[in-house]
């Protein structure tokens, strides 16, 4: 059993040194991460005030010249289904042998940020590496396979902070506690274990925010004593923003870059977070927001032709369904969207997906075994029928409604997931799908949207502030007598999640004000 304490687990991935890098690494670079969400603030004052994004004419000469990136390291070749999730002990000995070929260790929207679930995955992360990771329980000893996926990990966006670690009497930037950390313990023992520090970066809307990893990279590299270019990072496309910049992006980390990825339910948020004022952008049910509406279909297949393009891996997007074996039925039907879900991403020129339960990891990877074969990966196909104008990364003309049903998915979803997320538990099955802050994210921006737009229900009914509320009150009531596990904290959830999504100001990320209510 795993006996350690937080203060036990503070000995041992807070020593002296890793304070003092940690201490270094902030005042280094506080200064250019405030430059970041200050440019944010401004972009998104020019989008309210109606100005549309497009493509950069100040960096046309690195979309049009000719150059990739540095080669990618042998163990990130192959990456046909990675699998993701957040960084407690069980979870990340299952996922990492759960077959699939690369494991992403979750900081960002699978782990709820106690400051318990931080250093018990910081700690995980090296045993992991150390191959020394284990739980025994009174039911099963859980221990690492002889063979492993291979490791990366996800640290927080530049937007939140780490209260529990000041510097200076401020509190450090989440991004880099989450990214020093592991660089100071579990970087260092990746190398050992024949490997070296892998990342994914999430939340970036520009290159500029790319320059500034690239420059901590830099920065930590030398002061570790680890080669340039050592470190390896894949970029989440999930802000619409970024997509008019991915060639730019990938420029930016060129000697540290792995590739991007198609995080579509962050995608998806951010197109109405950046555009909530406009009547023209406001989308129907989640359920009918799928991957082959023009707009998304759209953003992937630019992001697949500017990987080829450039020498780097093209990652699709998340598999959230859960099977239910209570329910065969449910099952099948999930692995069967799936399984279509992953032959088109397959055969569109992905190189790999990602998924959220060991039990679809064959399901997907038998999709992209039909289509890689042999092959490691497909980055040479260069796609160069894609054409996408900077109209069609915002086409949302595709057929869809807002239901009753929706509204009260979302309120239902968003609740719960909160509910869940204040708890300590930061990747929540709900209805058979595996929900996190991004799904979370969704319900409670569509609820800001709709209410904020007059929107009425394909059923006849307005969706008010009102109507909003009385959901919210009955949800809470119906699973506090079904006996929620987390019925403790529903109504510090119903607060949060009607604080986020009827509010006169839309809330940049439900995060921040949830935040302050976790220990």
């Amino acid at each position: 059993m795993n006996q350690f304490r937080t203060s036990e687990y503070e000995k041992r991935v807070l020593t002296p040194d890793a304070v003092a890098f940690l201490d270094d690494l902030e005042n280094e670079f506080r200064w250019r991460r405030g430059q970041i969400l200050a440019a944010r603030q401004l972009r998104q004052e020019e989008l309210g005030a109606g100005r549309r994004p497009e493509f950069l004419d100040s960096t046309r000469e690195i979309r049009e010249s000719a150059w990739e990136i540095a080669p990618v390291p042998a163990d990130l070749t192959d990456r046909r289904v990675e699998i993701t999730g957040p960084v407690d002990r069980k979870m990340m000995i299952n996922a990492l042998n759960s077959g699939a070929k690369v494991f992403m260790a979750d900081f960002e929207d699978a782990t709820s940020p106690t400051w318990q679930n931080l250093l018990e995955g910081q700690a995980n992360l090296v045993e992991a590496h150390e191959r020394t990771l284990r739980l025994e329980t009174e039911a099963k000893t859980y221990e690492l396979n002889p063979e492993t996926a291979t490791l990366l990990v996800r640290p927080r966006g530049w937007h939140l902070e780490e209260k529990h670690f000041q510097v200076d009497g401020r509190s450090m930037s989440a991004s880099l506690f989450d990214f020093g950390l592991y660089m100071f313990h579990g970087g260092r023992a990746a190398l050992e274990n024949g490997t070296a520090p892998y990342f994914y970066l999430a939340k970036l809307e520009s290159h500029l925010e790319a320059r500034l990893w690239n420059d901590v990279f830099i920065w930590a590299q030398d002061r570790l004593g680890m080669p340039l270019g050592t470190i390896k990072a894949t970029v989440l496309i999930e802000n619409v923003l970024a997509a008019y910049e991915m060639n730019e992006i990938l420029y930016e980390l060129r000697d540290h870059a792995a590739g991007l990825n198609a995080g579509r339910w962050d995608y998806i948020f951010s197109v109405i977070k950046k555009f909530r004022h406009d009547p023209e952008m406001v989308l129907p049910d989640r359920s009918q927001v799928t991957m082959t509406v023009p707009f998304m279909h759209a953003y992937t297949e630019l992001m697949i032709q500017t990987c080829h393009r450039r020498g780097a891996h093209a990652i699709g997007g998340m598999a959230a369904f859960i099977p239910n074996r209570r329910d065969p039925e449910v099952t099948e039907a999930a692995f069967a969207a799936v399984s279509a879900d992953k032959a088109r991403e397959a055969g569109a020129g992905c190189d790999g997906t990602w998924v959220a339960h060991p039990d679809l990891v064959s399901v997907a990877m038998d999709e992209f075994n039909a289509v890689l074969g042999d092959r490691p990966n497909q980055v040479d196909l260069r796609r160069d029928d894609v054409d996408v104008s900077n109209e069609g990364l915002l086409d949302l003309d595709f057929p869809g409604e807002v239901t009753m049903t929706g509204v009260r998915t979302n309120v239902s979803v968003g609740i719960q997931y909160l509910a869940s997320w204040l708890s300590g538990v930061g990747a929540a099955g709900i209805n058979n799908l595996m929900e996190d802050v991004a799904t979370a994210e969704i319900s409670r921006s569509q609820i800001w949207q709709w209410v904020h737009h007059g929107v009425t229900t394909d059923e006849g009914s307005q969706v008010t502030e009102h109507l909003v509320r009385s959901i919210a009150g009955e949800t809470v009531a119906e699973l506090e007598a079904a006996g929620h596990p987390f019925s403790k904290r529903l109504e510090a959830a119903r607060k949060v999640f009607e604080e986020v999504s009827l509010s006169d100001d839309f809330v940049d990320f439900l995060t921040l004000p949830a935040y302050e209510l976790i220990n």
